[in-house]
């Protein structure tokens, strides 16, 4: 009896421990520390999509990329030197992780405009992220803010748990599972992919070999990535990459998904229910998808006196 009860004590320490680190977020986190953090954050978010509408989807892909690595640290951003390996390196993000000169421009801007470097690289990203969104016609939530900036990165963790373009649905939900994020999540934060592009490597095997897509789609895909060489070509993950939509989803029941863990959420899989509702209801997308990125944003943090500010959001504080 003695052990049941210990265990029940246990059980509720890890769950308020878990309740207490996603509480420590607020929406609130800089209305007296720095009123106009948000604010500038947003402006320098609506030039950079005004001036290239794919920067949006990169901004939204760095926080996504970042959270799945040891939690919404900022780690992403740190460059490699001697003691870091940096995630920018990592098979996932090599030469296709982007949008790095904005946040630093971000940074910039709102260290001055707040005095002193009170924002943190994290919570910079996961506001350009929400603001991103917003600026390509997408939904917008309340950002939950007050992380901290990590003194680490880990490429060997980035490949192994940022999703792969090539995995099929048993893997996709295992993998956003060890995330503490459901099926639900799972499909809704991949309607990111309503925005943005692919290079030619990470969808060649699928246009050319797979059986369930659509043939005239395959062949419009061919075009612009050849079976040999053109690696880095670029193909639109849906038909207006530039604007957040449920086209994506549209898609995907056309047997036109791009990536294979795009058609995986529609394949005779449970996911394929959510897919159907989310094609013909922009609103229930629009609501989980804003859900689902504020849990994302509360996976790990590092909250109170746990990691820094960065001064810079490349390197460590020394």
């Amino acid at each position: 009896m003695a052990s049941r009860h210990h265990h029940i004590l246990l059980q509720i320490f890890v769950l308020s421990a878990l309740a207490t680190t996603a509480l420590s977020l607020s929406p609130y986190y800089y209305q007296n520390i720095c009123p106009q953090a948000l604010p500038t954050i947003k402006k320098v978010v609506e030039a950079a999509v005004y001036k290239e509408r794919r920067m949006g989807a990169s901004l939204l892909r760095l926080h996504f990329h970042d959270c799945f690595v040891n939690g919404c640290d900022g780690s992403i951003l740190l460059d490699p030197t001697s003691t870091i390996d940096s995630e920018k390196n990592a098979i996932p993000n090599q030469n296709s992780a982007r949008g790095f000169e904005v946040i630093d421009q971000i940074k910039a801007e709102v260290d001055k405009i707040c005095g002193r470097p009170v924002v943190s690289c994290a919570d910079i990203l996961a506001v350009a992220s929400r603001d991103s969104v917003v600026a390509l016609g997408g939904p917008s939530w309340k950002v939950r803010l007050g992380r901290r900036d990590s003194t680490t990165a880990s490429r060997s963790q980035a490949e192994r748990d940022i999703p792969s373009p090539f995995m099929d649905l048993p893997a996709l939900i295992n993998n956003f599972k060890n995330q503490g994020l459901n099926q639900k999540d799972l499909v809704a934060l991949s309607g990111g992919h309503s925005i943005g592009f692919a290079q030619c490597f990470t969808f060649r095997n699928r246009v050319y070999n797979a059986t369930n897509i659509d043939p005239a789609f395959a062949k419009q895909r061919q075009a612009t990535c050849p079976r040999i060489g053109g690696n880095n070509n670029l193909s639109p993950l849906d038909p207006t990459s530039a604007s957040f939509d449920t086209a994506y989803f549209n898609n995907l029941v056309k047997k036109r998904g791009l990536l294979v863990s795009d058609q995986a959420l529609f394949s005779g899989g449970s996911t394929d229910d959510l897919v159907k509702i989310y094609s013909s209801n922009p609103e229930a997308f629009w609501n989980d998808f804003a859900d689902s990125m504020i849990k994302m944003g509360n996976i790990k943090p590092l909250t109170g006196n746990q990691g820094q500010i960065r001064v810079n959001c490349r390197k460590v504080n020394w």
